[in-house]
């Protein structure tokens, strides 16, 4: 990951997630978000809201990760597609562990697995990148790969 994704992606709490229905109408919301590496992003859901719903029946997602609160031109942003399932039963351990890791240092109380599954109203998410995108000038988008690094002038 570029430095300056990696610093976009920490520096930011919410990402905007795009989800779709079963019959293609869109949905985006935002959702507090912790990173795991450079291609995964996890959060909590109930599995009931729309969002969740629509990764239910259409993995495919896009995300982007910006600061809304810096003046016009002085946007940076970070552009995922993904796809997202709820984390499996036999990872949900080591995932919740990350989020909650995540969460503490921006002052919230940690999640156990007990909040995220059995009859608990919560799940947790997680969404694979599998292209990524820098805003560039001019509005373009620059493809990132994980682990690339962008030469200076890209």
């Amino acid at each position: 990951m570029t430095d300056d994704a990696r610093r976009i992606i920490d520096a930011n709490s919410y990402m905007i997630l795009g989800t779709a229905d079963a019959d293609g109408r869109p949905w985006t919301t935002p959702v507090w978000f912790a990173a795991d590496g450079d291609a995964d992003f996890l959060w909590v859901s109930r599995p009931g809201t729309r969002h969740s719903t629509n990764i239910a029946v259409r993995p495919e997602v896009s995300i982007v990760i910006f600061d809304s609160t810096v003046p016009i031109g002085g946007a940076e942003a970070m552009y995922v597609e993904a796809r997202a399932a709820q984390v499996p039963e036999a990872e949900v351990e080591s995932a919740i562990a990350t989020f909650s890791a995540v969460l503490a240092t921006d002052g919230g109380n940690p999640w156990q697995v007990a909040d995220v599954s059995g009859a608990a109203q919560f799940r947790l998410y997680r969404a694979r990148g599998s292209a990524f995108y820098l805003l560039g000038p001019h509005d373009n988008r620059i493809p990132v790969q994980p682990g690339a690094e962008l030469k200076s002038g890209e």
